[in-house]
């Protein structure tokens, strides 16, 4: 047996005595005498008599001893030509500084604080900070509008919101103050207080409720760590649902701190002193967890990155990062290569600079397809390791576990589950399938350390959305398979989220948006395949009987409608104006088919068909993409 077996297998055999001794990896305020609470089935809890705080496990520890004068956080941001090295001291008294803003704003332990911020270090800031003073952080991509603000806000109902001037995509500057005065004017919750980052490229006027973040952190008292229980909530993430309220995932703090700490050098190969490169958005969980935390709990330097990766000004700024800072682990969506690719086939950047300091190329968010993995394999001549996971779960369930045991690559699999995931393939009766047969993709519960508890103020849409399916198991609500070698193939999504350049995206919400139209009878949005996305949005609407509308004008009118009220995130650009939507008897849309067909696959006329010849005239509609 390899090194991953006796690994695994310490983790099925005993995962108390596991995830007790990976404990030991944290700073502890009270520790654990116990790993796991199993006193209520689904609602597990991870070292449930412990006591810590994450910022003292992410900073202070570092600084004391004596490591204060390492680069923590490194911002590099070609949109903006600015770098700034953060040490871990430095980054310690900032963190410290603006926890004493929120403090003195009335923020204490277990209230929320919603961050909406571009990829600039004060959001990282904000974020440890809260954690320093036992707040719940949300943090809010910036690239949503005012409306899924809004709902996030009434859903966390924050005490303060964080937010800056302005954001910067491409060469595109997006004021943000307007966008949170709407989501605020939407919201029915009314927060105290709003914290603002004014940035130079479009500075923000502030109102009466408005507090200028420069001139609050220059008049503030540091903040001490408060430790809290290991089962407090950390954070809430939000992710898309199949309905228009999103699921605020709940991260517990302790769970969350082992589970990162064992995974930087265990998967990710990446240790004190060390870089790693996730290339992500604070806002998404990637972000969270390998950007801000699991780097600075593990001693490492991460890198924040404000950019694309081709464009500004070429397609090789990733080179040029990994270059100039030293880095070992490159973490990115696959859509970020397939761009790259596109723009730089021959690979003529990677020549530019010298890369030969990059060990792996880790890449998730997505379903990663044989041939960029082929590309970026030929290219770099390293190791490029496709990775599964999902918000809920906060960190991988399936990798190929570079720090453990580098095992053999089979292109299209992420390879084989971590310790403490039991993943297993049911049919629709949850028996388990024989390897190679495709079935819903479960893991068996209990869940490990890092994992979501419950959702935010909803334990029974957590029960319902993922323990309600098959008894004893966690729904990914993904389906694939498993092999003879126990590797998992992941082969998409079985409900109606679409994953949009790695963004996980709700087709339901875009079809709320476009049924609001005047003219919209009814409509349908699926995710079609995209070469440089991996998935696109598609809509199709048939209109209210007697209107008669300009096709190109009210496709326009459409497209803005889903940016203004979804967010530029979106990428819905392709509308059809249909003369009908195939359906079941019982008035289902039979969007796994239209979504067969768009794809190419030769999909038959389904037996639960209402009107055959309403699929027949969509058919050639369909095959356009």
């Amino acid at each position: 047996m390899g090194a991953y077996e006796d690994v695994f297998r310490a983790s099925t055999e005993d995962p108390e005595a596991f995830w007790l001794d990976a404990a030991q990896a944290i700073d502890w305020h009270v520790a654990p005498t116990r790993a796991l609470d199993v006193s209520r089935p689904p609602f597990y809890r991870w070292f449930p008599d412990g006591e810590l705080n994450v910022c003292h496990n992410a900073l202070d520890r570092h600084v004391d001893a004596g490591r204060g004068e390492q680069a923590a956080l490194i911002y590099d941001s070609p949109v903006t030509d600015t770098q700034r090295t953060y040490t871990y001291a430095h980054l310690r008294d900032e963190v410290a500084r603006f926890a004493g803003v929120l403090a003195g704003l009335g923020v204490g332990r277990g209230d929320r604080v919603v961050i909406y911020m571009p990829m600039v270090p004060e959001a990282a800031i904000a974020m440890l900070a809260c954690a320093r003073i036992g707040a719940v952080h949300s943090v809010v991509f910036g690239g949503f509008a005012p409306k899924e603000l809004a709902v996030r806000i009434d859903d966390a109902a924050p005490r303060v919101v964080v937010s800056a001037s302005c954001g910067i995509e491409g060469k595109r500057v997006i004021e943000y103050k307007p966008l949170l005065d709407q989501a605020i004017e939407l919201a029915a919750h009314a927060p105290a207080k709003r914290v603002i980052l004014q940035r130079p490229q479009a500075e923000a006027t502030l109102g009466p409720d408005d507090v200028d973040w420069a001139e609050a952190t220059a008049a503030a008292e540091p903040a001490e760590c408060v430790p809290v229980k290991a089962t407090d909530p950390l954070y809430i993430l939000y992710t898309s649902g199949t309905t228009g309220k999103p699921k605020g995932v709940v991260r517990d703090g302790g769970g969350h701190a082992v589970a990162l700490r064992w995974s930087m050098p265990n998967v990710y190969d990446v240790g004190p002193g060390e870089t790693i490169f996730t290339a992500s958005d604070v806002g998404w969980v990637v972000g969270h967890s390998y950007i801000v935390y699991a780097p600075l709990l593990t001693g490492a330097t991460t890198v924040l990155y404000e950019g694309k990766p081709v464009g500004t000004p070429d397609a090789g700024q990733f080179w040029r990062v990994v270059a100039e800072h030293g880095v070992k682990s490159l973490f990115t969506a696959p859509t970020a290569f397939r761009a790259i690719k596109k723009e730089d086939p021959d690979g003529e950047f990677t020549r530019k600079y010298d890369i030969s300091g990059l060990h792996y190329l880790f890449l998730a968010g997505e379903r990663l397809d044989p041939e960029t993995y082929r590309w970026a394999a030929d290219l770099l001549g390293i190791p490029v390791i496709d990775h599964w996971w999902q918000t809920e779960t906060g960190w991988p369930i399936v990798a190929n576990p570079a720090g453990i045991e580098l095992l053999p690559i089979k292109p299209g699999s992420p390879t084989r589950p971590l310790p403490g995931w039991d993943v297993q393939v049911l049919d629709t009766s949850g028996t388990p399938v024989e390897p190679g047969t495709d079935g819903a993709i479960v893991v068996k519960l209990p869940m490990p350390p890092g994992s979501l508890p419950t959702l935010w103020n909803d334990d029974e849409r957590f029960v319902q959305s993922y323990m309600s399916a098959f008894e004893g198991y966690y729904l990914t609500g993904d389906g694939g398979r498993l092999d003879e070698d126990g590797y998992v193939f992941v082969m998409g999504r079985t409900d109606d989220v679409i994953n949009v350049a790695g963004h996980r995206l709700s087709t339901g919400g875009m079809e709320e948006v476009l049924a609001s139209h005047a003219d919209v009878a009814e409509c349908a949005v699926i995710g079609v395949a995209d070469v440089l996305k991996g998935q696109v949005p598609r809509g199709f609407v048939v209109l209210k009987a007697g209107v008669q509308r300009d096709e190109d004008e009210l496709r326009a009118e459409l497209v803005q409608l889903v940016r203004d009220q979804v967010g530029a995130v979106a990428s819905l650009k392709d509308v059809a104006v249909v003369a009908g939507l195939p359906k079941t008897r019982s008035g289902k849309i039979l969007r796994k088919t239209m979504r067969g067909i768009a794809d190419g696959a030769d999909e038959p006329v389904p037996s639960t068909i209402d009107d055959p010849a309403v699929l027949d005239a969509l058919r050639p509609v369909l095959r356009r993409s």
